[in-house]
Formats: structure tokens, C-alpha cells, sequence
């Protein structure tokens, strides 16, 4: 019997596996006319069937990252981003970093008091309300921005995501995603703004929007491409993997980030399939996270099956 191959070994394939897939990304010269074959067209026949049976409101944005194919279905319409809106934060970061105004590992003080768009006004977010409550714990002690960014991502932290918002600057984050032609993707504020969100002020995407954050990050180009491979690290160490990833064949390389709040759920993904692909899948209407997991899981198979 051979022997269980050690993590430090899996880990070691991983990686090489990343760094063929990147270095594939980053060698790419002018894309291809874009086609839809015959295998393509039935799937999407297939996936706008699943959409109409669960009654929800989709957005779909898919594409091959040699440029030869791509699918949009419905990709200009405006969805509540929820934790979507965590991507270009963390561009951001790397976009400050790489300009010399901060370092990764700069430390930040931890403090639970943030100011609503509406009026400057002091509110405090509520572990109830947020998917990891460690950092609460922390409140009066300093993280590193390094670690903030890997919370916000990883186990989409809310507190992480306010107090990098708030260091980093909303103008600032607009400005880069306008920079890189993603205006469908709106940020507005932090998350949790009471008084915002009751006025409808909200952050915003589309799923074309968020197709361009993540095709620009899988290019080496949102900000460089030392920038954009550790992004794609972060992304990987994603927690919450039953949307995306759950249509794919087991352990396939996927950097993404969720996003849900009622009725809301999304997943936004940068898949190292053998032809690597960016699929965003924004759904809303739906109450129960199996069933919106599921429809997007489903739409994810098919779409590989017809592509790959």
C-alpha cells in the first residue's frame, strides 16, 4: 500500500498547481474572438430553466480566462453587494501598499465605534450581527492590517471590514474600482450603517461589476502581480464553500468571496479548472442558503461540464 500523501505535500501541490494556472493567466496576450458552442448554448438553456424554477433574481456573469468564451445573463442588474463589496476593499489595500502609504503588516488599534453615512453619527456593530466574533475580543489591542484583510475575506468579518474601510478611505475605494472599469460594483459605506440602510443607502454590484474586480485580480492587473497572487491566496483560504465550489469537481483551486443577508447570497469566483474561468452568481429572492447554495452550485456544473 502506497503512503497518505502529508499536508505539507498537498500544500506543495497546491501551490505549484496555483503558479502554473497564474503563470498561464499573466502570459496572456489578446484574447480570442468570443464563441458560444453548441454544448455552451444547452447549458445555458439549462441553467435559465433552474433560475425560472426557484423564482429568484439572478445575475450571472461567466467567463474563460483565455477570452474565448463568455456568458452574461442579466449582468447589469443592482443587487444589494452584501460582503461582495469586501473585494475591492481589499484592492484597495494592496493598492496603498503597493503606492507606499502602508505596509501589511502596519498595526491598527481595534475599536468598535464607526460613523453612519447619514449623519456622522456614532454606531457599534454587534457580534450577533457578523459571522466571526473574535475580533470583538480584541477591542483596546492592535491587528495588523495583513491580518484584518485575512479576516474580512476568509471568515467575511465585518468589524475587519469597517475598520479597513474606515483606514483606507470610501473615496479611495471608489476611485480604484472606477479605475478599473468596474463602476457596476458601488461603495458607499460600512457595513451595518442602521440608519443608511433604512434610507436605501447601500452598497451595490452587479455581477458584471464584480466579473472585472476578480478577471482583473486573476490577470495580475488590479494592482500588480506580486499584489494580485496573494490576493488570490486570501481568496482560496475562503471559508464558506457551499455555493461555487460545491458545483466543481473535488479539490479544485477556487478564490472567492460570498456575500449574503436575507433574501440575498452570492458568491463570486475565480476557478483554476484546467481552462480557467471567472463565474459570478448573484441571487436574490431566495430565504433558505441550501436552496440558494444549491441553484448556485447547479448553475456552476453546468456551466463547467459545458466548458471544460
Amino acid at each position: 500500500m502506497g503512503s497518505t500523501p502529508s499536508s505539507g505535500t498537498i500544500e506543495l501541490t497546491l501551490r505549484i498547481r496555483r503558479a502554473i494556472c497564474f503563470s498561464f493567466l499573466i502570459a496572456l496576450v489578446a484574447p480570442a474572438a468570443h464563441g458560444q458552442d453548441a454544448s455552451l448554448s444547452a447549458a445555458t438553456a439549462k441553467v435559465q430553466e433552474l433560475i425560472q424554477k426557484s423564482g429568484a433574481d439572478v445575475g450571472i456573469a461567466f467567463g474563460t480566462l483565455d477570452g474565448k468564451t463568455e456568458w452574461f445573463f442579466h449582468a447589469d442588474d443592482v443587487f444589494h453587494a452584501a460582503s461582495t463589496m469586501k473585494i475591492p476593499v481589499m484592492i484597495e489595500l494592496f493598492h496603498q501598499v503597493r503606492e507606499g502609504k502602508l505596509k501589511l503588516d502596519d498595526p491598527l488599534p481595534i475599536k468598535n465605534e464607526f460613523h453612519s453615512l447619514v449623519d456622522g453619527s456614532v454606531y457599534t456593530l454587534s457580534t450577533s450581527d457578523d459571522s466571526d466574533a473574535d475580533l470583538y475580543k480584541a477591542v483596546g489591542q492592535t491587528r495588523t492590517l495583513r491580518q484584518l484583510c485575512e479576516l474580512m475575506i476568509t471568515v467575511s468579518s465585518n468589524f475587519s471590514a469597517n475598520l479597513l474601510i474606515e483606514k483606507l478611505g470610501v473615496e479611495n475605494i471608489r476611485a480604484t474600482v472606477h479605475s478599473l472599469h468596474a463602476d457596476g460594483m458601488s461603495v458607499l459605506r460600512g457595513v451595518e450603517d442602521e440608519k443608511a440602510y433604512e434610507k436605501g443607502m447601500n452598497n451595490t454590484t452587479t455581477a458584471r461589476g464584480l466579473f472585472v474586480l476578480l478577471e482583473a485580480i486573476a490577470q495580475g492587473k488590479a494592482v500588480d502581480e506580486a499584489s494580485s497572487r496573494q490576493m488570490i491566496e486570501i481568496l482560496e483560504r475562503q471559508k464558506f464553500n457551499e455555493a461555487i465550489p460545491a458545483g466543481l469537481p473535488a479539490g479544485t483551486l477556487v478564490a472567492h468571496k460570498t456575500g449574503e443577508i436575507t433574501k440575498i447570497h452570492h458568491d463570486a469566483a475565480i476557478v483554476f479548472a484546467p481552462k480557467p474561468f471567472v463565474l459570478v452568481i448573484l441571487v436574490r429572492g431566495i430565504a433558505d442558503m441550501k436552496v440558494s447554495s444549491a441553484l448556485m452550485a447547479d448553475i456552476t456544473r453546468e456551466l463547467y461540464q459545458a466548458t471544460q
